[in-house]
């Protein structure tokens, strides 16, 4: 024992006990009420006690109930009835949860901006009766609402006490009211600044960050007398032109042997060209096609023709009708090079962004409204306004058309909640503003009107011209179809008139061989179906003039059948080939009344 008392810390050293297990028994069969309730063992571990309940309120202390782990949470001990309905701390019925953090029941004190020129952002009211309005108080009533636990609040103009038509301050001084302990929180539309977080916490942004400018636009399209012609690009109208004359000649080549319209003269034939395939543009080609060929190739080409001119036509509409207006100042840096003023919010903080920028301050005009940007912009004040772009796209809804956004030209972090430096909400509402977002709730905020349509940025590069790199795939179509029928009518030629050349004259040089070959294909191919037709019907109307009265009368005259009526012409000796080519036009059939006079004279005599 003397040992153990002196190395009592050695553990080791300590022996086992005689009367342990009766020691540790007795003990266990221990029961007796202390200070902190029932002491007694079960299985050598402490029974658990019963516990209450208190919601204490300030100074107060509400009892709720009892919890015991037999019953659970009840009104009394040993009773099985839950509890009534209570309240927790900022009388929210529903339990907070552990890792929140609540407002112990405090009214909060929000500071808000007065802001008579972008109500749409905040609106307070005159009547102090009447509660503030606008997108930012929406959105944070949205985020207030969704928030796990109780928050009341209530908002507090920072007006002039002179005029409580206007601010108190600038924005900063806004802000900075709440390191002062006068606001708990700041709403509106306070932009995210490095300079304000030295003194509040910011919660993440709600609406779209960066600076830009707005400047008056210039319609991108003069209407003039040339204005048709602006729709396609200088290279898809080059384009079409080579392609519509070189479709014409394809379609030339293959209908040349065995059309009659696609013959002539030389002249004619260049203006059948032409005519026939610049038609196509307006579907108005009448003369008849005979190949199969020529069919596919013509085709394939009214099919590119139908694209192009849709396209035409539309972009021309667009050009006629649609404003398109180009910014008159494209870059920041260029208005700092330039003596031009420029414009911005009064107690904003862009003064001294533009300063950082190395304009002048005595260029810089301060405003309150939408409506004194439009006047200052429109009577040549102001070159520019340069401005948040949620400011921005507000006064672009309400003046549509005149004026053109340009940038962004400085990266801000749009507008946020202030808190106190530490303040455990701020995470909270930050979350809050990302499912709100999330969602799709902020979408439906209509405080905030704006036409996306009227505040389409402009880069200087935007052009509704069409350029051939939207058809050269339809050229390539095109262009290799008419290829390959070329091809196809060229072999089928070789293989019917080669022979013929190869054994006409073994001793034929190439040139005169390719000579041989151009006059042979420059003769009509009379074996075909076109013209077997077209002689047949001739040779039907010939054949009734012959048995009518009227002919008969005529048949001593050399003339009926003559070069005059129907120009049949004979190849001549030293062409090689022989070939016949009825082109002329014949005469019109006697009327059925002429035959019957004819008849009665011939009764008479």
């Amino acid at each position: 024992m003397n040992n153990v008392r002196n190395n009592s810390t050695d553990l080791e050293s300590i022996g086992q006990s005689r009367i342990g297990l009766e020691l540790t028994q007795e003990i266990s069969n221990t029961k007796f009420y202390g200070i902190s309730g029932k002491f007694h063992l079960v299985d050598r571990q402490l029974e658990t006690n019963s516990f209450e309940i208190v919601n204490v309120v300030g100074n107060r202390r509400l009892r709720i109930g009892f919890w015991t782990q037999a019953y659970g949470v009840s009104q009394r001990l040993n009773s099985t009835v839950d509890v009534k309905v209570h309240r927790w701390p900022g009388g929210s019925p529903d339990a907070p949860k552990g890792w929140k953090w609540p407002t112990n029941g405090q009214t909060l004190r929000i500071g808000i901006p007065v802001k008579p020129g972008f109500p749409d952002f905040v609106n307070v009211s005159n009547n102090s009766n009447s509660r503030p309005t606008g997108y930012c108080i929406e959105v944070f009533d949205h985020v207030m609402d969704s928030l796990p636990y109780n928050v009341t609040y209530k908002y507090f103009p920072f007006a002039n006490p002179k005029d409580p038509n206007q601010m108190n301050g600038t924005y900063d001084d806004l802000v900075y009211q709440i390191y002062l302990k006068k606001f708990d929180a700041v709403v509106g539309d306070i932009t995210v600044r490095a300079n304000r977080s030295q003194y509040v916490d910011f919660t993440l942004p709600y609406t779209e960050s960066g600076v830009c400018m707005v400047v008056p636009g210039k319609d991108e399209h003069r209407k003039n007398a040339w204005t048709f012609a602006e729709p396609l690009s200088t290279d898809l109208w080059i384009a079409s032109g080579v392609f519509f004359i070189f479709t014409g000649i394809v379609v030339w080549i293959l209908e040349h042997r065995v059309n009659k319209e696609f013959r002539g003269p030389p002249a004619n034939q260049i203006g059948t060209i032409f005519y026939f395939i610049f038609s196509t543009l307006v579907f108005s080609h009448r003369e008849k096609i005979v190949s199969n060929l020529s069919r596919i190739v013509l085709i394939v080409w009214v099919f590119v023709v139908l694209i192009l001119q849709q396209s035409y036509t539309a972009s021309l509409s667009s050009m006629l009708t649609v404003q398109q207006l180009q910014p008159t100042i494209t870059d920041l840096s260029e208005l700092a090079r330039s003596a031009s003023k420029v414009g911005y919010l009064n107690d904003s903080f862009m003064p001294g962004l533009l300063k950082g920028l190395n304009f002048d301050e005595s260029r810089l005009i301060a405003f309150n409204s939408p409506d004194e940007y439009d006047e200052a912009l429109s009577n040549g004040t102001v070159a520019a306004i340069v401005d948040e772009i949620p400011y921005i796209k507000v006064f672009l809804s309400k003046h549509c058309g005149k004026y053109t956004m340009v940038g962004p030209t400085y990266k801000t972090d749009g507008f946020g909640f202030a808190f106190p430096i530490g303040s455990p909400m701020v995470p909270d509402v930050s979350r809050a503003i990302l499912n709100i977002s999330e969602s799709g709730k902020m979408d439906n905020i209509t405080y905030l009107d704006v036409d996306e349509d009227c505040f389409v940025q402009k880069d200087g590069s935007y052009s509704s011209r069409i350029t051939f790199r939207s058809f050269w795939g339809l050229f390539l179509i095109t262009g290799v179809t008419s290829i390959l029928a070329f091809l196809i009518h060229l072999a089928m030629f070789l293989h019917q008139h080669w022979g013929t050349v190869i054994y006409s004259d073994s001793g034929l040089s190439c040139r005169q061989m390719l000579v041989l070959l151009k006059k042979i294909y420059d003769r009509p191919d009379l074996s075909s179906d076109a013209f077997k037709e077209k002689e047949e019907q001739e040779m039907g109307v010939v054949e009734m003039q012959m048995q009518s009265p009227m002919s008969i009368s005529q048949l001593g005259n050399e003339d009926v059948f003559g070069h005059e009526d129907y120009d049949i012409e004979t190849p001549l000796e030293d062409e090689g080939t022989p070939g016949r080519e009825i082109c002329g036009q014949t005469p019109d059939p006697p009327s059925f009344a002429d035959m019957l006079n004819q008849r009665r004279g011939y009764d008479s005599s």
